[in-house]
């Protein structure tokens, strides 16, 4: 299973050469290709990159609006997801039931709800290939079964939006926005996951000296006995 991270930039104004691109990862395995998620800076682009299947996380901009001039294959995504694309001419619209694993080009892909939005109800996707497993959650205030998502896989993909500072909010009794990259390396480690890679780069990371702060999420990752990193756009993994 072979990932490569062609966009790893949040909803923020400024962009760098290493973070260009909205947050999107591909998928491949063999001769199929796999999307997940498609934000704004895609639209107009999604066909060359030539995808058998879209996965879409939630409906905002900086993961769904890539898709508002439609799609060359299935989006897969939650009912509420879908609601919140119901006007894009997507020609094959696949349901994704939370929890419920489905098989998509190959892989296994199950959604976990996680909190994230009010209007935009978000998942992150647990993806499974002979044994291999990642989760991949880009947008997250906190996963609803941590333990069902979490236990047994390779590789942790998560919410670059901020090192240390939440950027949470609460309306009423529920909350929204984004945890920390140390609060998740805290999951990681109660899991027992041992890498981590951040993807979805707020401005902390976009306008800040990424050296310095790689430096610091490596720290941060050894005390919790995972291999952290920061995603690139053009970032390249294989997992076994």
């Amino acid at each position: 299973m072979k990932l490569t991270f062609l966009g790893t930039r949040a909803n923020v104004p400024h962009r760098t050469r290493r973070h260009r691109r909205h947050s999107a990862l591909l998928i491949s395995t063999g001769r199929k290709r796999v999307l997940v998620d498609c934000g704004l800076d895609w639209l107009g682009k999604v066909a060359a990159l030539k995808p058998h299947a879209i996965l879409v996380t939630h409906a905002h901009p900086d993961h769904a609006w890539g898709l508002k001039d439609g799609a060359p294959c299935s989006v897969f995504a939650t009912k509420a997801c879908h609601e919140g694309m119901a006007d894009y001419p997507l020609r094959d619209r696949r349901i994704l039931t939370p929890r419920k694993a489905k098989r998509v080009q190959g892989l296994t892909v199950t959604a976990f709800p996680v909190v994230h939005s009010l209007r935009a109800p978000a998942v992150g996707f647990r993806i499974t290939l002979r044994g291999c497993a990642l989760f991949y959650v880009p947008d997250v205030v906190a996963i609803l079964e941590p333990e069902a998502a979490l236990s047994g896989i390779d590789l942790y993909v998560g919410d670059g939006a901020t090192m240390t500072r939440p950027l949470v909010r609460r309306r009423g009794n529920r909350l929204f926005g984004h945890t920390t990259v140390r609060a998740q390396l805290g999951w990681c480690r109660k899991a027992g996951v041992r890498r981590a890679v951040f993807t979805h780069c707020g401005s902390e990371i976009v306008d800040g000296d990424e050296r310095k702060l790689g430096a610091k999420l490596r720290a941060l990752g050894r005390e919790r006995g995972v291999a952290a990193r920061f995603a690139y756009d053009g970032l390249e993994m294989t997992l076994p």
